[in-house]
């Protein structure tokens, strides 16, 4: 059994080796493509899970609010230049550009989650108010997975 931290750390650290494995592929290949597809879903899905459960549970506490709002906050930027970034030109130097800022951001946003967020929800969330949490995470996040392109064409209509 995993415990939330462990599920989400373990995300990040695929998501660091695929934000790597994009950057040292170069224009529209097949390599740069399956990397980007996987990453675009699994980010997408790891998102909506985090907030659903990890951070729902910050929000509970005084503390957590702000941090929590915060996080939320940075995901949304981070939504936005996925969605750039998923529709641009894989060739086009700009989309490189785009995406080393994705890189930069979202490694900063990892680094503040394990860094900061992290101890801080270890000392004022009791271990037993989020038992299983690293289960329901997983378990939220298949769930998100099939909804991505679901939610994209929501978000088309608004």
């Amino acid at each position: 059994m995993s415990s939330i931290y462990d599920a989400i750390k373990q995300d990040h650290d695929n998501h660091r080796a695929l934000m790597k494995k994009i950057a040292d592929t170069s224009g529209d290949s097949t390599e740069r493509t399956q990397a980007w597809n996987e990453f675009y879903y699994d980010i997408k899905s790891h998102a909506a899970a985090e907030e659903e459960t990890f951070y729902s549970k910050l929000m509970t506490k005084t503390w957590g609010q702000d941090s929590a709002r915060h996080s939320v906050e940075e995901h949304a930027e981070l939504d936005d230049l996925l969605e750039e970034l998923n529709e641009m030109d894989m060739a086009s130097p700009g989309w490189l550009n785009k995406f080393h800022k994705l890189e930069h951001d979202y490694n900063h946003h990892m680094d503040e989650e394990e860094d900061e967020i992290f101890g801080r929800a270890k000392d004022v969330i009791d271990e037993s108010e989020i038992e299983n949490y690293g289960e329901k995470f997983l378990e939220r996040k298949k769930k998100e997975m099939k909804l991505v392109d679901e939610k994209k064409e929501d978000s088309l209509e608004d």
